[in-house]
């Protein structure tokens, strides 16, 4: 039974990232840098405790662990999170699907970067079950739909999902790193704080603190339930899968996202999946469920 939780994990995360988007629509017409500043805050005062039992552990971290600690701090923390945000902001104009979607094409670049930086075996059954996976997140979100057929607007929003997955993807992989380095909750705990930090001087250095004055309820109950629940509880229950499993299995595993957010998008919304889309859920949940079996060999 231990051995599926890390899996659950993850997918509870990405079940719960795939909440994120319906949220952060709430919070159109607040500035990105402020939305990172404040739900990373709260976050950070909400694991502060880990942060403050982990200290003499954080003390011992050499270079390349705090090159990787810095790393998804600020592409995880900032960068990733400002591009899916901004890519959010067109979502009057082009389906969340799409956004969705294309910045979970992270793990093209996760898997890559696990070969090189970490030196993760790949077999060729898991690069076929990992094409299949993508094959499926795309009908998912595009159906058949060619991309000739996208718009301005589509071809700009899919740019900034693209460089959020670059963010996020990289990330997955230097966040295992770190992990090698420092238990799950402290890392969960430092990200918070870092990225809270920097992305507060980005914030003073444009003038928008004043921003904070003027949200209002309905805003602040938005955030706080981001900190809550798709963000620094979704980070440290990811954190945990991703202490247990390879960096390239664990960014296969974050593909229920999209499914979830198309789900989401039928009750919701009540925009129902076309037959492509159908086949395509069909398609990814099979390849997720047999990449968990084929981690569980790996395991044995």
């Amino acid at each position: 039974m231990k051995k599926y939780i890390p899996p659950l994990a993850v997918i509870t995360a990405a079940f719960l990232w795939s909440l994120d988007g319906l949220l952060r629509q709430q919070l159109y017409s607040v500035s990105s840098f402020l939305i990172i500043t404040l739900e990373h805050a709260l976050g950070a005062v909400l694991f502060l405790p880990f942060l403050i039992k982990g200290w003499q552990e954080i003390k011992t971290l050499n270079q390349r662990g705090w090159g990787s600690v810095l790393w998804i701090s600020i592409c995880g923390g900032i960068l990733g999170t400002f591009f899916y945000t901004k890519a959010l902001s067109y979502v009057n104009y082009i389906d969340l699907s799409v956004v969705v979607l294309l910045q979970k094409f992270q793990p093209i670049f996760a898997i890559i970067l696990a070969a090189v930086i970490l030196k993760e075996k790949l077999t060729q059954r898991f690069l076929v079950l990992a094409a299949t996976a993508f094959i499926g997140g795309y009908l998912v979100t595009f159906g058949v739909t060619p991309m000739a057929a996208w718009d301005d607007k589509t071809m700009i929003a899919s740019l900034l999902a693209l460089l959020a997955a670059f963010s996020w993807g990289s990330s997955t992989v230097l966040g295992k790193h770190a992990l090698n380095k420092l238990p799950f909750q402290v890392v969960t705990a430092l990200r918070l704080t870092i990225t809270a930090l920097l992305a507060g001087v980005v914030l003073i250095g444009m003038q928008d603190m004043a921003e904070v004055v003027v949200l209002n309820a309905s805003q602040w109950t938005a955030l706080g339930t981001i900190v809550v629940s798709t963000g620094a509880v979704a980070l440290f229950i990811y954190y945990y899968g991703l202490n247990h499993l390879p960096a390239s299995h664990t960014t296969i595993y974050e593909l229920f996202w999209p499914l979830s957010a198309i789900c989401f998008d039928w009750f919701i919304r009540g925009r129902a999946m076309s037959p492509a889309q159908s086949a395509g859920a069909i398609i990814l949940l099979a390849a997720i469920v047999l990449l968990t079996q084929e981690r569980q060999n790996a395991d044995g």
